[in-house]
């Protein structure tokens, strides 16, 4: 009977895994091995305050996550130590915080992800975290959206004061 139960928590276990790999906007997969607790600690507080759930999980369960999940590629880097971080709602935070995080702790190695039901590998993870954040996306299609409009007022303006000095 015992045997029973632990097969049902490993299976809801699957079943939640693969619920976050299909919904997530982002899923960054890292080596943690060589990271202290006040490490890891820090960086699980910085992805929470993004709204970034980490975990720590086993290869097998997610290997049998991806297979539902049809992400099979993502198995390749699922060796060692792999801790997975998944976001929902912002795409670039999770690889942003976890490649910040990897330049100042050499311990935190890069493997791979999923962007947008896609498979990556580290580069385009590291890449994808170069982009600006959402916020800032925005301020720039702002910006250009504005330069037109800014434009033809000083225009404006400097016909105007033309006028008044010729007058």
């Amino acid at each position: 009977m015992a045997n029973a139960k632990v097969i049902q928590a490993k299976q809801e276990s699957v079943d939640a895994i693969t619920a976050k790999l299909r919904t997530s906007a982002t899923t960054v997969v890292a080596d943690y091995r060589g990271l202290n607790v006040s490490q890891v600690t820090e960086l699980r507080k910085q992805l929470r305050e993004a709204g970034v759930e980490f975990q720590v999980l086993k290869n097998t369960l997610l290997r049998r996550a991806t297979a539902a999940a049809e992400l099979t590629e993502l198995n390749e880097v699922l060796t060692g130590p792999t801790a997975i971080a998944f976001s929902a709602d912002d795409a670039v935070a999770p690889a942003k915080i976890i490649n910040d995080f990897a330049k100042k702790n050499d311990a935190l190695k890069l493997k791979g992800g999923v962007v947008e039901g896609r498979v990556v590998d580290a580069d385009q993870v590291k890449a994808l975290a170069e982009l600006p954040s959402r916020e800032g996306l925005l301020s720039m299609l702002l910006s250009v959206l504005q330069a037109p409009v800014r434009n033809f007022a000083l225009a404006v303006k400097a016909v105007a004061e033309k006028e008044e000095q010729g007058a």
